[in-house]
This record gives C-alpha cells, structure tokens and sequence, in this order.
C-alpha cells in the first residue's frame, strides 16, 4: 500500500537543516493562482472570503487536489466560472498561471493541472 505523503522536502543537507513544504501550502499557492485569473468567480466548494475573514479558517484551498508521486505533481482545481467568460481560454490561463505560481515559489516540477468547470455563476 502506498504511504500517503503530506509534506515534500525540497532542501535537505547543509550545516543549517532542510526545508519541507505541506501539501495545503501548495493547494492555497494554487488556488491563489486560480483566483487571480480573470472569469474566475470562486473555488468550487469553497466558502465565502468574507466566512473565511470573520471566522480565521484558512479553507482558500478547498477545490484543490495535490496528488505527488516520486517525479511528478499532478494539480486538481475545481473552479466555478463568470458567466460570460470563454472556458477553454480561461482554463488555459489557470493551468499556466498555478503551474507558473507553484514552480516558482516552491522550486518543484508541476507535470499537470487538470481544471474541471464546476458551474457558472450568474451576477
């Protein structure tokens, strides 16, 4: 049976020690990403910004699956969309965006980001 893994080393050796990185960090790195594309409305699943900043919780990263194995990083994103937003051209600018946003402030190899359109969310 395969060992769950939860955090990831990225650093090991030196006189100082090593540096290891949750899972939930590389989810919110991710969901941050998502957020910032243009016609995205929320994670799918997610609660509300304004539920999250009364009660403290750091739930940003519901909507968002890390799965790890020994060389590659596979990135699951549940979005819901704007109403008017083309899909297909905002799926590409999340799956650039996250790959981009997680390589660069962690230093691993994302390999895939798959994007599923869970609904569209009408003003």
């Amino acid at each position: 049976m395969e060992e769950k893994r939860t955090t990831y080393t990225i650093y090991e050796g030196g006189e100082v020690g090593e540096v290891e990185i949750n899972d939930d960090v590389i989810a919110v790195i991710a969901a941050v990403a998502a957020m910032e594309v243009e016609g995205v409305a929320s994670m799918a699943g997610n609660i509300t910004a304004d539920i999250v900043a009364k009660l403290g919780m750091k739930k940003l990263s519901k909507g968002v699956k890390v799965t790890v194995s020994e060389n590659s990083m596979v990135i699951d994103l549940s979005l819901n969309l704007e109403y008017g937003t083309n899909i297909l051209e905002a799926s590409k600018a999340v799956q650039s965006k996250v790959k981009s946003s997680v390589e660069n402030m962690t230093g691993l190899n994302v390999d895939v980001v798959n994007v599923n359109i869970a609904s569209v969310e009408v003003k």
